[in-house]
């Protein structure tokens, strides 16, 4: 049994403050002072705050909003400043480090998202407290460019589940940290990040001058690590493209298409340098996106129909099922809903995340219910009914 005075020794709070809060004095009510309370007590947030019983059992499989509050405790934190004025608290090794960062980037790609947001708090302190510990030593830029990797992981996940602002500021964190890496391709990647939340807050226009001018910038620059340049200058011409195809520039989609296809054909096969899966494929499954977004449903399935199922297969899953969405929603725009209940099933097969807990995949399942003439098929039913998508 731990008693008042050494668990607020532990909290970092006076013993009168943990007294009124035992009694129902004073209120929690900031998030980041119940993860504290939770990780002296050991115990899950979940656990502490009684909301297991409110999780929808239909959205288990998803992230609820507590493993946002987590997230964005997380993200709040500023243990970069009190280094300053006191020793940095213990931090992991950063050969340990590394091997958690890089088995995050592999559940992003596999779309294993609530396993990632479970681990993404405690990810995002150890490398904040990695980046602070090692600050002024010979491992600075090693620690930088760790905790810029983690802050891309969070602003991607984060943007999946709809939670856009905490996107951009996870993303623009990383192009900080990004700099004190002294990693120019590091940054690039944060700004692809950055532009990304951009487009999803419905700021095209930004999101559309930051992709152009960040490639333009990395075409000009220096030719050394030419193959992890052209992935990294590849994937913000295509994402750029995705932001001109929002605002119906189709003359600016064929140009960006054009450059990232000619970087794509230069590189060779796929790469996942900057985990881009850069390559002519994923050229091919932008170039199927974009004609969604400007309403060309049939260019868009006549892309997808013309697709090397082979090279397709390859593709991280992830990838592989957000192509699935896409080419739902070109089916949707003409008319043909048995097959966009198809793309939304591969999908789901494939990643179930990246269909049942992405905002768009929802609005996509309801259109086809809405557009379903009679009783809809038995496993988009069950589809609808395990996402919560009302028949």
């Amino acid at each position: 049994m731990m008693s008042q005075q050494v668990f607020a020794d532990r909290l970092g709070k006076s013993k009168a403050w943990v007294d009124k809060v035992e009694r129902g004095v004073r209120r929690l009510d900031k998030f980041s002072v119940v993860y504290d309370i939770a990780e002296v007590l050991q115990v899950d947030v979940e656990a502490l705050l009684g909301n297991d019983a409110e999780r929808r059992p239909e959205m288990l499989n998803c992230i609820d909003q507590v493993e946002v509050e987590e997230i964005r405790a997380a993200l709040e934190r500023y243990d970069q400043m009190s280094a300053f004025c006191q020793e940095p608290p213990p931090s992991p090794p950063l050969a340990e480090l590394r091997k958690a960062v890089c088995y995050a980037w592999l559940r992003y790609q596999h779309a294993k998202y609530v396993d990632l947001a479970r681990s993404l708090p405690k990810l995002l302190r150890d490398a904040q407290g990695a980046d602070s510990a090692y600050a002024n030593g010979q491992e600075a830029s090693v620690a930088a460019h760790l905790l810029g990797q983690v802050y891309q992981i969070a602003s991607s996940v984060l943007r999946k589940v709809g939670e856009h602002e905490l996107s951009w500021l996870a993303a623009d964190r990383s192009i900080a940290v990004s700099q004190r890496a002294g990693d120019q391709l590091l940054s690039g990647r944060a700004s692809h990040r950055v532009a990304s939340a951009l487009l999803s807050l419905g700021r095209v226009r930004p999101a559309l001058d930051v992709n152009v001018n960040i490639a333009n910038r990395l075409a000009v620059s220096s030719q050394d690590r030419a193959q992890e340049r052209l992935s990294v200058y590849g994937m913000l011409l295509l994402n750029g493209a995705m932001a001109a195809a929002r605002i119906g520039h189709s003359a600016t989609v064929r140009d960006l298409i054009a450059g990232a296809e000619e970087a794509a054909q230069e590189l060779g096969g796929g790469q996942d340098d900057y985990w881009t899966s850069f390559g002519p494929i994923n050229v091919q499954l932008h170039r199927a996106a974009a004609a969604v977004e400007l309403g060309d449903g049939r260019s868009a399935v006549e892309c997808h129909e013309r697709l090397d199922q082979e090279k397709l297969s390859a593709i991280l899953p992830e990838r592989r099922a957000r192509h699935y969405l896409d080419i739902a929603r070109g089916y949707t725009q003409v008319g043909d809903i048995e097959k966009a209940s198809e793309m939304l099933l591969e999908g789901d097969r494939l990643a179930p995340s990246e269909i049942r807990c992405r905002p768009l995949a929802h609005e996509v399942l309801s259109e086809v219910l809405r557009r379903t003439r009679g009783t809809p098929p038995a496993p988009i039913a069950e589809l609808a009914e395990q996402m919560g998508v009302g028949l």
